[in-house]
Parts: structure tokens; C-alpha cells; sequence
């Protein structure tokens, strides 16, 4: 067993320093190579539907830290197996870290904003995790030499002249045919060149990816941000009425702080877009292709708009929906400026990180105010939200209108070209569902008999909210209050008081649109446009 753990752990240390140097050399060629991420961007794209729904359902913003958890446990595991396999025979754990580095270099290379250089650092770790493999068995067979001990079995004994075999294919490892005594002998000093040698390891590993995570810092684009001074609207959002805002603790506020808006993409590594790089590009079936660079964009009359924005994972009552205060220019007039050919129903838009969107080309010219936006809630866009510049259409699920870091709006038609998410399965066209949430009281929570503040926020980006009810252990529907509406655009807060009484109670909600339509109770995943069913929540009332 000794002899076996020894095997186990110069595995894992081997794959520790294919890992530290990585992630150094990354930090010279730029993050996109860091073998964890390739792997995981390979895996994002590989993934299932059903998987990724899953993922953002039960770990939420938190799923690509999961996913990064999941592939450095696997790597772990086919570390400890190479380990152990090259104790028996050395060029068996070898023939594992080149497989990985196979796979890892293929993940490379296959993205779509892949560059030769985000080989290198897969490569790097390869040939480190080789040489340290090396070192630490040789160390290993020393340490714990088969010749010591209780008789040898007959397997055992072929997998002593394995080991032989490796020492003399070695240059430097000492002659087969030591005697037991000298090896029990040899093992003091074996393990303790052990010891050294995985110590040594480890600290690499260590400093390597200390080294290589400090180097990375020099690829964000956060100091550019800074220095952006975003021009005052050429048309202002008017001011939020005065009574869209319900005085009630724990209820969501009606402009969501960009560090808590809800963050749902396919991107293990933020894209870092210099705005001096960063141009859009509009083409297709268009009169006059278009391009425009960052200085050109802000030099535009730009217009302020509230906008409600929700994902399509979103579950019913579910996180995943933001209101901000968007600025930037009109997405229509951007396009009437190319001018659009007849036939085209689609605008293709593409991000610096190769994600496609298929917007519905009557959306963007209905007079909504669909916009390449610059600003969220009077500042720069944050990176995670894409900066520079990003896509928002309001009324449409985000994976149909809201594309980060843009750089191409391609006018075209559904039957010519297929997005990201319609290739895998999800509807072409995905108007946000009228939904409502309850936020107060929270589930399962223990609330005082009498009168209780029953409050949350309803949505129908486009339409607008109309009315919300709530009931009471399946009771009359009672109609809420509305706060003050700030367009068609922006979810409503609304609150209805409840006379409690003690017991167990459950309550639902629904909302109704402008247009008369009420939020279905028939309950739906997200997948393929959207979730549907009424939000509820149980309490018990003391």
C-alpha cells in the first residue's frame, strides 16, 4: 500500500505542475490557453441541453465554477491512475499525460476565437508533468522497492523486471538485479529524495500558478474602463415616477446594482475588449455595409432607456431577470443606416467570443427601443455584462437578443442562418413570457398572525404589467397593488396585504398584461422558450 500511495501522489503532484505551468505560461500567451479553460470551453460547447439546464437550476451563477471543479477532480483522478500505472510501467503513466494533452491541445485550437499561440501552455504542461512523472517514480521505486518484504507474488514479480526494464530505458537509474538487503538499504535515503522531489514539485506548482494567475492581470481590460466617459443622452429616459418604488423590506429592488445582475453565458474566461480594438461591423443583406469603431459609436446621439431583462433558464419565481438603466445607440437606426434588403427576417448578431444570437428583424423595428448599448445605470458596461458594447432588445429572452462584447450585426433570414442556441434546440423566436414572483414572505418562512405584506414583481417586457392577484391556499384571487408603471419596459413591484391566520398556508401568484393576456398556470421547463406556471410559496403562519 506505501508503494502504492507513493504512486498515487507523484501523480497528482505531476498533474499539480502540469497545472502551475500552464497556467504560467497562459499568463504570457493570455488566459484563453490555460488547459482548464480550453478543456472547459470544449465541455460547455459539448454539453447537453438538459445538462446545462440542470447546471444553471441547481448551481446558478455558480455553475461554470462547478464545471471548472468537475474537470480539475477528473484530471485528479487520471493523475493518481497514471501514477499508479507507471510504478508498474513507466511509459504507461507517460501514455496518459499525452492523451490529455491531445485532448487538451484539440480544445484548443477548435474554439472559435482560437489562436495558434493557446496551444502552447497545454504543451508546456505536458512536458513538465512528464519530467516530473519521471522523477518522482524513479524516486517512488526507490523509496518503496519491490524486493523488500513478504514474498513476491507472481505478478509482482513480472512488475519488478517492469521496473527494471524502465531503470535500464533510463539514463542514470542504477543496474537490476539489487539485492534485498541493499535495496531495504536504499530505501532511508530513497525516501527522502522522495520527499524532496515531491516537495520541490509541489512549491513549482505553487509558484507556478501564483506566478501565471498575477501574469493575467495584465490582459484586464478594467483600467481602459475607467477611463471611458460616457456622453449624456441625446434622449433621456424620463425620470421613475414616484411611486414605482413599494416601501417593503426584502422586496427586489426596481433597478438591480449591476454586481448583483444575474449573469448567464457560455464563457469560462471573460472577454477582455480594448474599446481602442472593439468595432461593429454590419453586413449581409444590407445596401452599405457598416463599420464603426468605439469613439465613432459614443460620438452618436444616444438614447436612455429602462429595460426589464430575463433568461430563458430563469425557472418560475426563479433569479435570473434584471432591471438597469441602459444607455446607448438605436439598434434600428443603425440598421436603416446599412439599408435592409428585402426578404431579411433576421439580425445574426456575433460577439468577440464567437456566441451568435438570432434576433427577429420585425422586433428591432417595431419602435422599441432596442439599442448597442455603451452604459448600465450611469457607468461604463461592467466586463461581465459586455463591455464595450452589448445588444438589448427589450421583450425577448436574453439568448435571442442580448448579445455581450458585439461585434457583427448581420442582416439575413432565419432559413439562411441558425444561432448558437436555435442550433441546439431552443425556439428561433422567444417573446419573455408575463410572469410574477413572490419575494415576501420567503419559503417557508415563519410569519405572525394577522395582517402580513404578501410582495414581489411581475413582468412583461413590451407589453407591460397590468394587474397582479394572489391567492391563498388555492382561495378567490385578490387583486393586488401596483406600484407605479415606468413604462412597458421595466417589471412592476406590487404588494397585497394577507390576514393571516395560524397554519400552514401556501400562496400563488399571477399577472395579467396589457393585452389582456393572464400568466397560464400550465407549468413548463424553460427549455425550449421559456418557463410557464405560477409562483408559489408555503409559510407557516404562528
Amino acid at each position: 500500500m506505501p508503494r502504492l500511495a507513493a504512486g498515487a501522489v507523484s501523480g497528482l503532484l505531476a498533474a499539480a505542475a502540469a497545472l502551475g505551468a500552464g497556467q504560467l505560461v497562459a499568463g504570457l500567451t493570455g488566459p484563453l490557453g490555460s488547459p482548464v479553460v480550453a478543456v472547459g470551453d470544449a465541455a460547455i460547447s459539448l454539453t447537453p441541453v438538459p445538462v446545462k439546464e440542470f447546471a444553471i437550476a441547481h448551481f446558478g451563477s455558480h455553475d461554470k465554477d462547478a464545471l471548472v471543479a468537475g474537470i480539475v477532480a477528473v484530471i485528479l483522478v487520471c493523475a493518481v491512475l497514471a501514477g499508479i500505472a507507471a510504478l508498474r510501467r513507466l511509459p504507461y503513466g507517460l501514455a496518459v499525460l499525452v492523451v490529455f494533452a491531445g485532448a487538451g491541445s484539440v480544445a484548443a485550437v477548435t474554439r472559435p476565437q482560437a489562436a495558434a499561440a493557446d496551444v502552447i501552455p497545454t504543451l508546456a504542461g505536458t512536458a513538465v508533468a512528464c519530467a516530473a512523472l519521471v522523477v518522482l517514480i524513479r524516486a517512488a521505486r526507490t523509496a518503496f522497492p519491490r524486493g523488500t518484504g513478504p514474498a513476491l507474488s507472481a505478478a509482482d514479480r513480472d512488475a519488478a523486471d517492469r521496473d527494471a526494464a524502465d531503470r535500464d530505458a533510463v539514463p542514470g537509474q542504477s543496474a537490476p538485479g539489487t539485492p534485498d538487503g541493499e535495496a531495504a538499504a536504499a530505501a532511508g535515503p530513497g525516501r527522502r529524495r522522495l520527499l524532496v522531489a515531491g516537495a520541490g514539485v509541489a512549491a513549482f506548482a505553487v509558484a507556478g500558478g501564483a506566478a501565471g494567475q498575477a501574469l493575467l492581470s495584465r490582459f484586464s481590460v478594467e483600467t481602459l474602463r475607467s477611463r471611458v466617459r460616457l456622453p449624456a443622452a441625446a434622449v433621456p429616459a424620463p425620470p421613475v415616477p414616484a411611486g414605482a418604488r413599494l416601501a417593503v423590506p426584502g422586496l427586489t429592488p426596481f433597478f438591480t446594482p449591476d454586481s448583483a445582475f444575474y449573469r448567464v453565458d457560455t464563457d469560462l474566461v471573460l472577454p477582455q475588449v480594448s474599446p481602442d480594438a472593439w468595432s461593429l461591423v454590419i453586413d449581409g443583406m444590407v445596401a452599405r455595409p457598416v463599420q464603426l469603431t468605439f469613439a465613432e459609436l459614443l460620438r452618436m446621439p444616444l438614447t436612455e432607456a429602462d429595460i426589464t431583462m430575463v433568461c430563458v433558464s430563469n425557472q418560475v419565481g426563479g433569479p435570473y431577470a434584471g432591471n438597469a438603466r441602459w444607455l446607448g445607440v438605436p439598434l434600428a437606426g443603425l440598421l436603416r443606416r446599412a439599408g435592409i434588403r428585402a426578404g431579411a427576417d433576421q439580425v445574426l448578431s456575433t460577439g468577440v467570443d464567437g456566441m451568435t444570437i438570432s434576433t427577429p428583424l420585425q422586433t428591432v423595428l417595431d419602435g422599441r427601443d432596442g439599442l448597442i448599448a455603451v452604459g448600465m445605470n450611469g457607468q461604463p458596461l461592467p466586463v461581465a455584462h459586455g463591455f464595450p458594447a452589448r445588444m438589448v432588445v427589450p421583450g425577448l429572452y436574453g439568448y435571442v437578443s442580448a448579445t455581450k462584447w458585439v461585434t457583427r450585426l448581420t442582416v439575413t433570414t432565419f432559413a439562411a442562418r441558425r444561432a448558437y442556441w436555435t442550433q441546439r434546440g431552443y425556439a428561433a423566436q422567444a417573446p419573455v413570457k408575463t410572469e410574477s414572483r413572490i419575494d415576501v414572505p420567503r419559503p417557508l418562512a415563519n410569519v405572525p398572525a394577522g395582517p402580513v405584506t404578501v410582495a414581489g414583481v411581475a413582468w412583461a417586457p413590451a407589453r407591460g404589467i397590468a394587474a397582479v392577484e394572489v391567492s391563498a391556499d388555492g382561495g378567490p384571487w385578490q387583486r393586488a397593488r401596483l406600484a407605479a408603471a415606468d413604462g412597458t419596459d421595466t417589471w412592476r413591484q406590487w404588494m397585497w396585504t394577507w390576514p393571516a391566520a395560524p397554519g400552514l398556508h401556501r400562496l400563488q401568484v399571477r399577472a395579467t398584461d396589457s393585452r389582456g393576456a393572464t400568466q397560464t398556470p400550465a407549468e413548463a421547463a424553460s427549455f425550449p422558450n421559456g418557463a410557464s406556471g405560477w409562483d408559489s410559496v408555503v409559510v407557516t403562519v404562528t
